[in-house]
């Protein structure tokens, strides 16, 4: 007799588990339907209006904390922690307005100040915050990425002729241009691998792809993706390569594969989605701000961060 008729499977539901009892072993597995039904569904973080419409940003630490920018007024970091009442964390110098939040594997938090046209360096304990880099050839730094090696890219929009910069910073603090004359650069970031860079250009509703290798050169651009509508804001990876990208206007989250296809949309609450990060447990919350709500959003996703 084959031993497959011997065995007895019985099948119990109790809320979203199944119990399975195999010859008096029992297992269990949660129910992919009713795991899934939780999956990309927008949720509030914050209250409406907590925020400017310049609410960016975010980026969380090691612990888990997410950090936004612009919180009651420009110029302020605030600091969200779960089930507490978020706070500001920190003030920037007068005349600056920070944008895209990155940590490196040390903790040093680095925000890109568009008024001031510099790109900040935080020390979260102290929260002692000085310059990493200033330049007069600086449009107004919006977003930045940080490879594995701690090398950091800036892009650098100049909104009033669509046009725009990318920038990269070396750990030694040297500033070098990649490349100009490109169209209004916004979102920025580094694939998993540290072996590509993708930049978006809002205005022109395109995102590039470039080779990338260990000393942070640029080679090899070519056109990734390009939407038919809105705008384009801050992007991410998760660990498997896919790329998160803020759609402005169109009120949601792009999700594209390694190999530029699209594999779905997440629809937010408000319509201006401005940046995302991950953070949360196992690092699968995706946190998106709105500059029409001045507020955060999350959605929990499947797959964990890149970083």
């Amino acid at each position: 007799m084959p031993i497959y008729k011997s065995i007895k499977v019985i099948i119990h539901f109790r809320s979203s588990i199944i119990f399975l009892s195999i010859s008096g072993f029992v297992f269990f597995a949660v129910s992919c339907k009713l795991t899934q039904s939780r999956l990309w569904k927008a949720q509030d973080v914050t209250a409406e209006h907590l925020f400017t419409n310049n609410c960016e940003g975010p980026a969380t630490d090691k612990r888990g904390n997410l950090f936004v920018v612009n919180m009651e007024k420009d110029g302020t970091v605030a600091l969200i922690r779960m089930k507490t009442k978020p706070q500001i964390f920190i003030n920037l110098p007068e005349g600056c307005i920070g944008n895209g939040i990155r940590f490196n594997t040390s903790g040093e938090m680095f925000i890109a100040d568009f008024k001031g046209h510099n790109v900040l360096k935080v020390d979260v304990k102290t929260r002692k915050i000085s310059v990493l880099v200033h330049s007069d050839q600086f449009n107004q730094p919006n977003d930045i990425a940080i490879s594995n090696s701690g090398i950091l890219f800036a892009s650098d929009p100049n909104w009033s002729n669509s046009t725009g910069v990318i920038w990269k910073i070396m750990p030694d603090d040297q500033l070098v241009m990649l490349e100009q004359n490109m169209g209004t650069t916004n979102g920025i970031e580094v694939s998993p691998d540290d072996k590509h860079l993708y930049v978006n250009e809002s205005a022109q509703l395109k995102i590039w792809i470039y080779n990338l290798d260990a000393n942070g050169n640029v080679s090899g651009k070519r056109l990734f993706y390009q939407f038919k509508d809105f705008g384009l804001d801050g992007m991410r990876c998760d660990h498997k390569g896919n790329l998160y990208v803020a759609r402005y206007g169109k009120g949601c989250i792009a999700v594209l594969s390694p190999e530029g296809k699209l594999i779905r949309e997440v629809k937010t609450k408000g319509l201006k989605t401005s940046n995302v990060t991950f953070g949360g447990k196992n690092n699968k919350t995706i946190y998106v701000t709105l500059q029409d709500r001045g507020a955060i959003e999350f959605f929990l996703n499947d797959i964990r961060g890149a970083r």
